[in-house]
């Protein structure tokens, strides 16, 4: 018993992931889902967008980019230019 006692004192402890903490990792790194999580994800993602809100936030979103185009033209132009305060 003593000796399982001292090989266990011995073991670092292994990382625990605490949702309180901000994580990273890099670009190749890869997460594995099993079928049911990705089914889980993929339902709660398609509920989600298959809402009437979520349908007028991606046009607003769609409208935002054409209007953030129309003015890096004009930008790029010459025609809008910076203002200094």
């Amino acid at each position: 018993m003593e000796v399982v006692k001292e090989t266990i004192e011995t073991i670092e402890p292994m990382n625990s992931y605490d949702p309180n903490k901000k994580y990273g990792w890099t670009p190749d790194d890869q997460f594995v889902m099993s079928g049911q999580e990705f089914g889980i994800v993929l339902n709660a993602l398609r509920s989600v967008l298959n809402t009437q809100e979520a349908a007028k936030i991606l046009l607003a979103n769609e409208a935002n980019k054409a209007v953030e185009g129309v003015l890096a033209k004009g930008v790029e132009s010459g025609m809008v230019k910076e203002i200094e305060e």
